[in-house]
């Protein structure tokens, strides 16, 4: 996770300061919907996912949980 956060550290130091909270506002955004477009494609997989694989929802919860602290770290900025 550390290294995410350097490569955006990295990213943001190409921009003005002035800037750098409307830029992490645009990457929030384009990952917000880079997501929905992954899970309308998708779907039907994710479904078949949860219902065939009980196992696999703490590890969908924590990739969601992962998403959201990135999405929280970029909005922080």
């Amino acid at each position: 996770m550390s290294s995410i956060y350097q490569i955006y550290n990295q990213f943001l130091s190409y921009f003005p300061t002035g800037l750098h909270p409307f830029i992490s506002l645009l990457l929030g955004i384009l990952i917000i919907y880079g997501i929905i477009k992954v899970l309308q494609r998708d779907f039907i997989y994710i479904i078949l996912l949860i219902i065939l694989l009980p196992a696999s929802v703490p590890i969908l919860e924590n990739i969601w949980k992962s998403l959201a602290n990135i999405i929280t770290f970029l909005l922080k900025k």
